[in-house]
């Protein structure tokens, strides 16, 4: 089973992406952003891309689509909040990103 973040890994894990904010719902801790695309094609064609990269990860992440905007939320179910998996999902999906 993987293991929640204790709270300084959490907080320099959250200082190392700072595009993403953290916010607590469900009960547990969650990565959150958003990104902006110039229409749906570029804003599919990156969930693609994402969706690729979390298949090979076997970590998913919640997300919706409203146009040119994806709203990624990263927490490990399993673990009650925020792990290593999500840090590295995180990182992948800042690098699909650009």
């Amino acid at each position: 089973m993987v293991e929640r973040l204790d709270a300084a890994r959490l907080a320099q894990a959250v200082h190392d992406l700072p595009a993403w904010r953290l916010e607590n719902g469900d009960g547990a801790d969650m990565l959150v952003r958003v990104f902006s695309f110039a229409d749906f094609s570029a804003a599919f064609g990156f969930m693609a891309r994402v969706a690729l990269a979390a298949e090979k990860a076997g970590h998913h992440p919640d997300w919706s689509n409203s146009y040119n905007k994806v709203t990624v939320r990263l927490s490990t179910h399993d673990a009650g909040g925020i792990s290593t998996r999500d840090i590295d999902l995180a990182q992948a999906i800042d690098a699909i990103a650009g």
